[in-house]
């Protein structure tokens, strides 16, 4: 039995893990900071660590990109995304008004993961306006603080599961700013993910540019243009060892067994650039993985 570690049970991540791992018979190992989520699997008490890496509103999340980077060494082995639906949860009897209806103004402040916020500005600046705002480290670490501070005025946005795990209602449904707000997670250990295939296989590598080469960057995306091979996303992130000094974060609509990928990462490298492998990994859209489960 694989062991999986990720964020708090009832976060989207929570849900996101049961949706690639239907059917499959695995542990949880649930940790409230991404930081221990890492540390599990380079550690060795869990297999994989599951980490939110994209959202279609906030873009990457460049602390966990950071982390994949320079803290660890687990290389990609699926990747999958799966819908953000954020919600108000708190208590509705704290916020009836005389007519029975909910007061959002009784609401003081109003507690999420950053990126789970960043979804919702739109819903928190005309409902409630006068809420401060305070992030903590997940969505269902913000639903237990609001469980276990009644009569504060506090609110949390997070999953439907956590707000029945921890007893709350559900204030507001689906407050998310956008219909198409999907969150990208990355499965990361080091043995591949064989349960389920793909036919789409993505390879992601990171590549620094010689310091003394102009037109480097024209030169690397010239290697996969004129081989017609697509790519699905470029980033560009601070080294951190010198000012004005950047990684390229690369993702490619191929396998690394493919030949063309193979001459064109040569290409680059014979100008002086490093490359730096990621992994290579089976890609799911939502679609395939509710198709696979029968949902």
């Amino acid at each position: 039995m694989k062991t999986i570690a990720l964020l708090p049970a009832g976060s989207v991540s929570d849900e996101a893990a049961k949706q690639l791992f239907a059917g499959e018979e695995v542990a949880w190992e649930y940790h409230r900071l991404i930081a221990d989520v890492f540390q599990a699997t380079v550690n060795g008490t869990s297999d994989y660590s599951i980490i939110p890496i994209e959202n279609t509103i906030e873009g990457s999340v460049s602390l966990h990109m950071d982390w994949l980077v320079h803290e660890v060494d687990l290389p990609m082995q699926a990747e999958w995304v799966y819908p953000s639906i954020q919600n108000l949860i708190g208590r509705a009897s704290e916020l009836q008004s005389a007519e029975g209806e909910l007061d959002f103004s009784r609401i003081k402040k109003v507690i999420s993961h950053p990126v789970a916020m960043a979804q919702c500005l739109q819903f928190l600046r005309t409902r409630m306006p006068q809420a401060e705002t305070e992030h903590v480290s997940s969505t269902a670490e913000a639903v237990r603080i609001v469980r276990d501070h009644p009569g504060e005025g506090i609110a949390a946005i997070g999953t439907r599961i956590a707000a029945a795990t921890n007893g709350l209602d559900l204030l507001a449904n689906e407050i998310t700013d956008h219909d198409n707000n999907y969150t990208r997670f990355m499965l990361v250990g080091k043995e591949p993910y064989t349960a389920y295939t793909s036919n789409r296989i993505k390879t992601s590598i990171l590549v620094t540019l010689p310091e003394d080469y102009p037109g480097a960057l024209h030169q690397v995306l010239s290697a996969f243009a004129w081989r017609r091979i697509n790519l699905s996303r470029i980033e560009s992130r601070p080294t951190k060892k010198k000012l004005g000094n950047y990684y390229f974060y690369i993702e490619i609509e191929k396998s690394m067994d493919d030949f063309l990928l193979q001459s064109a990462l040569q290409e680059i490298e014979a100008i002086g650039s490093s490359i730096r492998l990621l992994g290579c990994y089976p890609s799911f859209t939502y679609e395939q993985l509710l198709n696979r489960s029968g949902n």
